[in-house]
């Protein structure tokens, strides 16, 4: 019988949570010190309830739920949610999940977060994918598609592309159903302002024009060192007139050899939920999933 117990003293929990966090980013191909920069990043950001699940007397895992606001919305969220190797697939992890979703749906929660390590098992499978954070380690330059050039975007060109990346933001948010538009347009604004201080000029920021026969066919923007060895692609675009002749796989090689000439030798970048032809191409490109975020809506009382 799985058994909850609530624990006063959530130390043990945290020790064994850096050390699980720690095995997984470096098992999934971070170097050491991004790791320990993503575990930084991740460190106990919440106030959790940490439930020490056992069976028969002996602790096999554990559960960690909070609550949080988000623009007025309760919602709940699962920190961590493990039971160790010996003991699963022995019903535990679904007596877990179900417990974190009663536990918060008690404290009116209407939506009910995770953040998983990797891509999700039959588990979480009922709740919607909001958003993957997907990683590939460059090893040599890779060869560009023929045809396909990328050069620096101008000061002249930024205005438009800005406006253009903004609403396209907006838009990957709303369809994820991580938000509403008017809240997805106000975190667009904070987001872009403390990402592009300097617009073209900001420092360990590549932002590139894609040409093909002498016409623009989409933008790359990049952030090199956005963890040790590590580069962030905040956008490979391919306007939507030049879709479906192979661009997307030329954004990917243009974001690569960026990589690679900043000083970094992996690249990571978000995919919203909804957007399965953008997860396709990553996968069939060799992008990994390193984390997901999946979300359920709650049964009110």
């Amino acid at each position: 019988m799985t058994v909850f117990s609530i624990l006063g003293d959530i130390t043990e929990w945290q020790k064994d949570l850096e050390q699980r966090r720690r095995a997984s980013y470096t098992a999934a191909g971070l170097g050491a010190a991004a790791a320990e920069r993503m575990l930084e990043n991740a460190r106990f950001d919440h106030d959790w309830t940490v439930a020490e699940i056992t069976d028969a007397a002996t602790r096999v895992g554990y559960v960690a739920v909070t609550m949080a606001d988000d623009d007025g919305v309760p919602v709940g969220r699962i920190g961590d949610l493990h039971v160790d190797a010996p003991y699963a697939g022995q019903g535990h992890e679904r007596a877990a999940r179900e417990w974190a979703e009663t536990w918060c749906t008690q404290r009116g929660a209407r939506r009910l977060h995770i953040r998983l390590s990797g891509p999700a098992g039959e588990l979480f499978s009922g709740y919607s994918v909001q958003g993957q954070l997907r990683m590939r380690h460059v090893s040599s330059p890779p060869e560009p598609l023929d045809g396909v050039t990328a050069r620096p975007m101008t000061p002249a060109e930024y205005p438009e592309w800005l406006t253009a990346e903004k609403a396209a933001y907006v838009g990957d948010i709303v369809r994820s159903g991580a938000s509403s538009p008017e809240d997805a347009e106000r975190k667009a604004e904070r987001d872009f302002a403390e990402l592009l201080p300097e617009g073209v000029a900001t420092p360990d920021t590549t932002l590139l024009v894609l040409e093909a026969a002498d016409e623009r066919i989409g933008t790359g923007w990049l952030k090199h060192g956005y963890l040790p060895g590590v580069t962030y692609g905040y956008s490979l675009y391919i306007h939507e007139q030049h879709r479906g002749n192979g661009y997307g796989r030329a954004a990917m090689v243009v974001g690569e050899q960026a990589t690679l000439a900043g000083g970094d030798s992996t690249l990571m970048f978000t995919v919203w939920g909804g957007n399965e032809v953008a997860m396709n191409l990553y996968t069939s490109a060799g992008y990994r999933v390193f984390e997901e975020s999946r979300c359920i809506a709650l049964p009110v009382g």
